[in-house]
């Protein structure tokens, strides 16, 4: 049974650690990522955008999907599914569809207005048991269309957010959404410290955890971030593994050409991935 991010996330705030969110794109990722959580008994939160659940053929496919898993896959494990950078639209059609968490992004709108919008997301939601991720100081890069410019996000209006109530606050610390430029500055620890001190209590959310080094990985977990979130490396490792395939002709050898072999080394490779956040993240053995 899916079940909200709260618990899972203020354990592991008070653990030290944190819980992976890992995007899900179709259902080799869906049963990668609950197969390695599973395995590894770990936590897990299953993210999905809006571009994601409309390719996916909507937010109550994906439930469906997801639900019928964690019953034929037997995972006992604590599995939260989350609409990632949600509108105010999307976030209520994924309550409505069975979604157990989901973030609204309202970090291109003034203020006042993230916070109006942002309460009532944690109003209606509240009524079902459901948890809420809000986001203050866009983050960098590109995910499904959304750009944002990397802003470092201001600790007061982050503690005007994180007053109303959220499960978790998504903070711009200087992190991008996919590959890292090679001149990127890292993570602002300093900025960190600031909003850790101004939010108090409320888990922090990393998004962008593609291609931090691990040492800062760990210093944020060490300042308060308790959900990080990680989609553009199992995209990486799925397409290189397919790519092998393909290029060393297996595709053309007997049956090869059948989607379940075609795309048996893209599943492992996700496995593999998560796995290794999950050591990092240091969430393995914490459900």
């Amino acid at each position: 049974m899916l079940v909200s991010a709260k618990e899972m996330l203020n354990k592991a705030r008070d653990g030290k650690y944190a819980v992976g969110q890992f995007n899900i794109n179709n259902l080799e990722w869906t049963k990668a990522i609950l197969l390695t959580a599973q395995e590894n008994n770990s936590p897990v939160i299953l993210g999905v955008s809006e571009g994601a659940g409309k390719y996916m053929c909507g937010y109550r496919t994906v439930v469906g999907m997801v639900n019928g898993m964690l019953e034929e896959l037997k995972i006992t494990v604590p599995v939260a599914l989350h609409l990632d950078h949600g509108t105010y639209e999307g976030a209520l059609k994924a309550i409505e569809a069975g979604f157990s968490s989901v973030m609204f992004d309202g970090s291109h709108y003034p203020i006042d207005e993230n916070i109006e919008k942002t309460k009532e997301i944690i109003r209606i939601a509240g009524e079902k048991g459901v948890s809420v991720e809000a986001e203050v100081g866009s983050i960098g890069g590109e995910e499904d269309g959304v750009m944002g410019a990397g802003e470092i996000a201001d600790p007061n209006e982050c503690k005007l957010i994180a007053d109303l109530g959220v499960t978790m606050l998504a903070a711009g610390i200087g992190n991008i959404h996919g590959k890292y430029p090679a001149n990127w500055k890292g993570l602002d620890f300093d900025a960190l410290a600031k909003i850790k001190a101004a939010t108090g209590n409320v888990p922090l959310v990393l998004h962008g955890g593609t291609g931090i080094p691990a040492d800062m990985i760990q210093k944020a977990i060490s300042l308060g971030v308790a959900k990080i979130n990680v989609n553009t490396e199992c995209q990486l490792a799925f397409a290189e593994a397919t790519r092998k395939y393909i290029e060393a002709g297996k595709d053309l050898q007997g049956k090869g050409f059948d989607p379940r072999k075609l795309l048996a080394p893209g599943f492992e490779a996700i496995k593999a991935v998560v796995k290794e956040k999950m050591e990092l993240f240091g969430s393995i053995n914490k459900a």
